[in-house]
């Protein structure tokens, strides 16, 4: 390195963000995840006594998955080379691999490799890399905001041990505020920077759990505050609400926090909750999910949960869908609130939903190949002959327009799929039958 590479390195760190700052070195000095980096635990041993094998990251964004292999970097005595899966391709792969094989020869040191984005990398550049890690040439450190098991393949999931990082708590954002604040070298001490226990409660709150977005706010917070009278820059309530305007949602449309809120979403309506319904509804408009998504979902579980219990629920959803696509966003949220509210509070069934399931596994397992003649059309020449439709009873020729008939096939005569319940509109269909049972064994 010559000297102005050296200048530009040191300009460099200068310059980076507060966040990148002061991310921690050692163990000692990182903050949260006790389940998984506290004392004794097996990553804590396994950094400490140099002894890592493959690992993963895996969790939501500013929660310590590149600070925990900054950590590795500083602690272990192997090489550590890094590289983002975003821009790294099989040739990198292959040159990394070379030279941490040539190292393996010439001094017997070990290559860790980091892969920030790990989920990034296509099955071919996942299998050039599986043969390294399998001969225990590289030990690989992957980091990803996806779920590793359908992201990453197999072979590599076996060689690694999985760690979760979750989101950080308000008094691990608390915490890290307060050392950013302090650390007069790497942090923000030298502005003489004072937190009031507002916007600290303020900051550790709407950062929901990622350190980056609450360490960017303080930041944007001292450098464009000025000093008061007493040479002192305060972040205060006020201050801290212009930094961050809107809280930090985490959903990402392709990932895992995408299928927990819409099955968290449909669950509360079917477990007729509307205002928890109506909270993750207004969660997913505000993260910017698509709200012919969402409609879709709706009319699901109109059918599916509520039902014959009350089958205007299903106009009510399909009306919300359609509103939404005529009258556009933000107005569409107001159809899809009433659309949640309404089958949240329905009364529920699943009885016409598991009915066609029923015959749905009867269709697939059981050969049926007949349907009784006197159901079968007969209005094309030479089908009356077969004797179709002969024998047939029409129902409105009955009284109360009813008429016992087998309607199913022989082999499944005695079947029953739907069986109606005592809730809501089901109680009058239920009372219906009974009363045509009755009618009819008189």
């Amino acid at each position: 390195m010559d000297l102005f590479e050296y200048q530009a390195e040191k300009a460099v760190k200068y310059e980076a963000p507060l966040a990148a700052r002061i991310r921690p070195v050692s163990l000692e000095e990182f903050v949260g995840q006790e389940d998984i980096v506290g004392e004794g635990k097996l990553l804590y041993r396994a950094i400490k006594a140099d002894k890592l094998s493959s690992v993963i990251f895996y969790g939501p964004p500013g929660t310590g998955k590149t600070t925990l292999a900054k950590i590795i970097a500083n602690t272990t005595s192997s090489r550590f080379e890094q590289i983002n899966a975003t821009t790294a391709g099989i040739k990198d792969i292959k040159d990394t691999a070379a030279r941490a094989r040539r190292y393996l020869g010439l001094d017997g040191k070990k290559t860790i490799l980091f892969i920030d984005e790990i989920h990034r990398f296509n099955k071919s550049q996942q299998d050039a890399l599986l043969p390294h890690v399998e001969e225990g040439v590289i030990v690989l450190v992957g980091a990803t905001t996806e779920n590793p098991y359908f992201e990453v393949n197999r072979a590599l999931l076996s060689r690694s041990i999985i760690f979760q990082l979750k989101k950080l708590t308000g008094n691990n954002i608390k915490e890290i505020l307060k050392r950013a604040a302090a650390d007069s070298e790497k942090g923000l001490g030298a502005y003489g920077a004072e937190l009031t226990e507002e916007a600290l409660d303020f900051l550790a709150d709407m950062a929901d759990g990622d350190a980056r977005v609450a360490l960017n706010a303080l930041e944007l917070g001292v450098l464009t505050t000025e000093k008061n009278p007493m040479g002192r820059i305060v972040i205060d309530l006020s201050v801290a609400q212009e930094c961050i305007q809107k809280r930090a949602l985490k959903y990402d449309k392709d990932g895992d926090n995408h299928y927990d809120i819409i099955s968290a979403f449909i669950k509360s309506m079917r477990g007729s909750d509307p205002n928890a319904a109506v909270y993750y509804l207004a969660r997913m408009l505000e993260s910017g999910e698509d709200p012919k998504f969402i409609a879709r979902r709706i009319v699901i579980c109109a059918s599916e949960d509520v039902g014959m219990a009350d089958p205007r629920a299903l106009c009510v959803a399909v009306a919300a869908a359609r509103a939404v696509e005529f009258v556009g966003m933000p107005e569409g949220r107001i159809p899809l609130s009433e659309a949640v509210c309404y089958v949240a509070s329905a009364p529920k069934s699943n009885a016409s939903y598991m009915a066609v399931e029923m015959a749905a596994e009867d269709v697939r397992n059981k050969d049926i190949m007949t349907i009784p003649p006197y159901l079968k059309d007969a209005n094309y020449s030479g089908h009356k002959e077969l004797g179709n439709g002969i024998g047939y009873k029409y129902a409105h020729d009955y009284e109360n327009h009813y008429v016992e008939q087998q309607y199913l096939p022989d082999e499944l005569k005695d079947a029953v799929y739907y069986e109606p319940t005592e809730n809501g509109y089901e109680k009058q269909v239920r009372a219906y039958f009974d009363f045509i049972k009755q009618k009819t064994n008189k």
